[in-house]
Formats: C-alpha cells, structure tokens, sequence
C-alpha cells in the first residue's frame, strides 16, 4: 500500500489518525511571529472553541509535545510526594513511569488488560493509601477500555488535598469528557487522536486548585512548567516558539468541528462507530470469532480493541489488511498477537466503517 497515494478514509490505525486534506492545507499559510499581534489574535480565536471542546470555563492550554509531555507536566506540577497510579494498560503504565522517574513515590492498583478500575476499587485504595494525587487513563488505547471517569472523579472530591490527573488523549473530542461538571483537576490530549490533527500538540486543562497545589511544588521543571503555561496563557502567550503550523491546522479543525453541529454531533457520531463494531461482534463478526477484550460498558467510543479468531495472528490479519489498502492496529505490547485494535475516530464515518469491517470478514476467511 502505497501510504502517499492512499484515499482518505482507509487509515483506521488506533494513532495517529487521518487527518483530511482540509486541515492539511491550513497548515501551508506562511509563518508569522511567535510575539505578535497575530500571535494573540491566533490564540484568542482558539479560545472559546477549545473551551466548548472541554465542555469548561477555564483556561485551556495548547504546547508543542505530544501528550506524553503533559502527562509529565501534570505529575510535576501536581504530585507533592506521592502518587495512586491505576494501571490497565501500557498508557496507565506509561503515567506511573513518568511519576516515578520525576522522583514521586508511586503506589499501584493494577488492573486486569481490558479492565477498568471501578469506584469500590478506588475509595479502597484511597483509604488504605497516604497519596496527595491520583492518575489514571479514561480511554486506554492499548486495551480498547474506556474508565467510569464521572464516578472515579466523583470518588476522589471526597479526599481532601488529592488531585485527579486525567489521560484522556483517545477520549477527548471522541466521547464525553465533562472538565467542570466532573471537577477534573488536570485533564490533557494529544492533537492525534480524536481531534485528528498531525502530531506535535498536547491540550490541557487545570483547575483553581491544581495551579494552586502548583504553587507549592518547587521543582516544576521549565519547559512544561504549569504555571509558566497559565502566565502566558493569560496574555494570549506561547511559552516558547510554538509549531505555528499545527496551530493553523487546530484552527481549522475547530472550525470543522463548529460547521459539523459541535462536539456532541462529534460525540455522537463516535458512539455509532463504536455501536457499529458491537453489532458487528455480535453478528457476523463473532460467527468468525472475533470478540471484544473490554467487558460491555467499558469499551472506548474510540479504539476497538477485538481478539482475534482462534488459530489466527493478528499482526497477519493487519498485514492483510494493508495488502487490501485498509489501516487497522496490531495488538500493543503482550496482545500483539492476540487482538487487533480499529482507531474509529477523528473524521471518520460509520459507511467508511461499515466498509473496513466489510474487508475483515474477506480477509479473516480467506
């Protein structure tokens, strides 16, 4: 498959996503300067947009990393000493790795692949461990499971003085993620996944009492220091040389998103692929023996994560796809073999879907 011809709408990989010509094409304006009145006028436009796509009233931040670099920035600027990491998957592990090599202490609740922490879990944990922060992964892209993140949240308000730190870089802009009814205290992305942006930029949003407890951590770094962020942001600042491309292609796509009906049309129309996949496994699809790793309603309106047919490798079933000109994702880490993984998100639509699935049913039986 030759990936500089293809057509778009055959790149289902769980990340990066496709990204459409439209937005593409805004990232070839010419450049202007990082400190200018255009500058300000390019973050100001991108203010209330970002805002609804958070559903908040707070400040939202954009940097030029991916979300692992925020992931950081959130242990750093909102752990004080130690951490209750919940780990289902290689992004959960990703975030207790990241807590421990900025030197905080890290406690684990580990969780079976495919599994989601439940709030019983949660509140046990918290009682039985002596932690100022908590994180957790709301939509695992290495397991397809998607976290009671309303109900986690609503779990850890009733500790004083923990935070919640939330990787939701394959839940935003795909399914709801309800910053200020949920009272999240950090909650980051990266441009792409849902957002179906090119890679470079992480999202983010803290809360009062996050840029807070920030005050009372010293060793912040620099780069991804919050409150560097929080500063700038309030004069419609970069805290350094932005990718000013990406900047332009976030412009357009928000405007996309806008046109489109807003991000519950988004949410929604992500939930139908996700539907979409269900009715498949529990027709056609599990007759072949496919079957979904996470348990019924804790499966990512984004990412599918299906074991594969008994007897069948799925890193052979993505390479027959390819032959086929179609993008699906191998398994990650210890399920390469076992499950594939649909990134059914960004731009997407069910009758593309409808198709993809289509083509696995051939080449599963072929």
């Amino acid at each position: 498959m030759d990936m500089t011809t293809h057509e778009f709408g055959r790149f289902f990989l769980p990340g990066p996503t496709e990204v459409h010509p439209d937005v593409l094409s805004a990232m070839l304006r010419p450049m202007i300067p990082h400190r200018s009145s255009e500058m300000v006028a390019l973050l100001q436009g991108l203010e209330t947009p970002l805002r609804d796509l958070w559903r908040t009233e707070r400040t939202v931040y954009v940097g030029t990393c991916s979300a692992t670099g925020f992931m950081e920035m959130a242990v750093r600027s909102g752990v004080q000493r130690r951490v209750l990491s919940l780990v289902g998957g290689a992004f959960g592990e990703r975030f207790a790795g990241i807590a421990a090599a900025a030197g905080r202490e890290v406690v684990r609740l580990d969780v079976q692949l495919g599994r989601t922490c439940e709030p019983d879990m949660l509140r046990d944990a918290l009682k039985r461990s002596d932690v100022d922060a908590v994180t957790l992964v709301h939509s695992e892209t290495s397991t397809g499971a998607l976290a009671p993140l309303e109900d986690l949240a609503a779990v850890v308000r009733d500790f004083d003085d923990v935070v919640l730190l939330v990787d939701a870089v394959t839940s935003c802009a795909g399914s709801p993620v309800e910053t200020d009814a949920w009272q999240l205290d950090f909650v980051l992305t990266g441009s792409q996944k849902a957002l179906a942006l090119p890679p470079g930029l992480a999202v983010a949003v803290a809360s009062e009492r996050m840029i807070a407890r920030a005050h009372h951590v010293p060793e912040r770094g620099a780069y991804l220091d919050l409150l560097a962020y929080h500063a700038a942001a309030a004069n419609y600042q970069p805290t350094n040389t932005p990718a000013v491309s990406l900047l332009y292609a976030l412009e357009a796509q928000v405007e996309r998103i806008s046109a489109a009906g807003g991000i519950e049309a988004r949410w929604q129309r992500h939930h139908t692929m996700q539907q979409q996949v269900e009715a498949w496994v529990g027709g056609r699809g599990g007759e072949l023996g496919y079957a979904f790793l996470p348990e019924p309603g804790r499966r990512s309106w984004t990412v599918s994560c299906l074991r594969v047919p008994h007897g069948t490798n799925g890193r052979t079933i993505v390479q027959a796809m390819k032959r086929r000109g179609w993008v699906i994702g191998s398994g990650y880490g210890p399920l390469k073999e076992e499950t594939v993984r649909i990134g059914h998100m960004g731009d997407h639509t069910p009758e593309r879907l409808r198709e993809l699935l289509t083509t696995l049913e051939e080449v599963t039986v072929a």
